[in-house]
């Protein structure tokens, strides 16, 4: 980048991403496994790469105000994408991958998106079809070239060669993108994101710079995130977590990204990375749990005994160990003992041996499930948000875990549950408005920013200041 920011002016994610290509130049940003080999960047090559991207864009035409529609599976080059449409002006618009193409027609109509960034030939011939109807896209550009070659290229850019011609006009748009990223502001749109849709039409929720950088900065510091954690980005670009955990949060610490190279490797990918920070929804550690018992079910029979006992032991003081209660010392030296010898190889082989803060979300998660995870030794942790909060509206503190519970209110979130029992919040993170939707936008938050969720709850009680909420959806919508 050809400057860098200061802490009071990281008012946008480019400027958050010059700052970490000064502070974290050499530090690993992001990972990508492609044909089995990592590759990686770091962060003063991601600023690069993104510097790139953004003078291609304006290349092809990208104005302020624009909408960019970025549809793939999780892929550095896809989340750069997302920076250097802000650093031009334009707004990213993430579209679910897995979505048909009569689906993906009505978002990027409601937004008007003149560009489409895909992932590969899949997602191009999905674009393609609804350009019969959908007359607002003008350039389509793809991320992986293999099955295009034979396609009509006339508005249709590989996007490297799009990097290409940015790098090669530098000289012509640097001052140009210089001039757009320094308008940029707290108040600027960060992102739009669309809802799922289940009572009605998909809404898109408009969130700005303000409400993922305050939330991240938020949230990071709630858990003591640093620049040396990693995660694995494995869940839809298109849902707020994602976007969040590896965009947000991954620019406010500078920690490093990993992404899988499919769907069917994910399992893989995480042993070989073995994440220090770990988003799942309940499933995921539920197929975690399947898969030990059935491999414990074949073992032999002293293995298997062996496995039961401490079990049984780890449930009974794993997480009191955890939060770093008082246990005694002989059930400290058998839960070490248990560590040596199933617990930590368990670990290990999960991929989680790393692990130093895991959240489970999306739907209640069964308390035996919870328990087991924590019991050896997984900082698993709940939360409860909605696109609408910039995700966190409830977390787990630290030695404060439930199973029963969402956790207290997020740093900087109010929280108050109506007389009808109705969960209400207000915080930074609170989406600007539904995009062409005011009606929806003022049923939803009302004129001192308090934000009706639609979900029951109730206070269980005091503790420490925090009030702790238990709701009947423990989720992220």
């Amino acid at each position: 980048m050809t400057s860098t920011a200061t802490e009071s002016a990281l008012h946008s994610l480019p400027a958050l991403l010059a700052r970490n290509a000064t502070r974290f130049a050499k530090a690993t940003a992001y990972r990508e496994k492609e044909f089995g080999i990592w590759q990686s960047w770091t962060w003063s090559e991601v600023a690069e790469e993104v510097r790139a991207m953004g003078m291609g864009f304006l290349a092809l035409g990208m104005a302020r105000g624009d909408y960019v529609a970025i549809i793939g599976r999780n892929r550095p080059a896809l989340y750069w994408s997302m920076v250097a449409a802000q650093s031009v002006g334009a707004t990213p618009v993430p579209l679910y991958q897995d979505a048909a193409a009569e689906e993906m027609a009505y978002v990027l109509e409601h937004c008007g998106a003149r560009f489409v960034i895909c992932g590969d030939q899949e997602q191009v011939d999905k674009v393609l079809e609804v350009q019969e109807t959908v007359k607002c896209i003008e350039e389509i550009m793809y991320l992986d070239k293999r099955g295009m070659r034979k396609y009509d290229h006339t508005h249709m850019n590989w996007l490297l060669d799009v990097q290409a011609e940015g790098r090669a006009g530098h000289h012509r748009f640097e001052a140009e993108l210089d001039k757009r990223m320094a308008e940029l502001t707290y108040d600027h749109t960060c992102v739009m994101l669309y809802t799922s849709g289940t009572t009605g039409k998909p809404k898109g929720v408009v969130l700005s710079n303000r409400n993922i950088i305050e939330t991240s900065k938020a949230s990071a510091e709630f858990d003591d995130l640093r620049q040396s954690d990693e995660i694995l980005a494995y869940l839809p670009m298109a849902w707020v977590g994602d976007f969040i955990f590896a965009i947000g949060q991954a620019y406010w610490a500078g920690f490093c990204v990993n992404c899988p190279e499919s769907d069917k490797t994910m399992m893989t990918d995480l042993r070989e990375i073995g994440p220090t920070y770990f988003f799942a929804p309940p499933r995921i550690f539920e197929t975690m749990l399947t898969q030990v018992m059935i491999r414990m079910e074949d073992a032999g029979p002293m293995k298997r005994r062996m496995f039961h006992s401490y079990m049984e032991h780890a449930r009974k003081v794993g997480p009191a160990i955890l939060d770093g209660k008082s246990v005694n010392a002989a059930d400290r030296a058998r839960y070490a003992l248990g560590n040596a010898l199933v617990y930590g190889p368990l670990k290990n082989t999960l991929g989680l041996s790393r692990i130093r803060v895991a959240y489970t979300a999306g739907e209640a998660i069964g308390p035996e499930i919870f328990d087991f995870f924590r019991s050896l030794g997984i900082n698993l942790k709940q939360l409860y948000g909605q696109t609408e909060a910039s995700v966190f509206i409830t977390q787990q503190p630290d030695g404060e875990v439930r199973s029963d519970t969402v956790g207290v209110p997020s740093p900087g979130v109010e929280v108050k549950i109506a007389d009808n029992g109705e969960v209400f919040y207000r915080s930074a993170g609170v989406f600007v408005s539904y995009y062409k939707n005011p009606e929806s936008t003022a049923s939803t938050k009302d004129a001192e920013g308090w934000v009706a969720t639609g979900d029951a709850g109730f206070s269980l009680e005091y503790r420490n200041g925090w009030r702790v909420l238990d709701s009947d959806v423990s989720a992220v919508h």
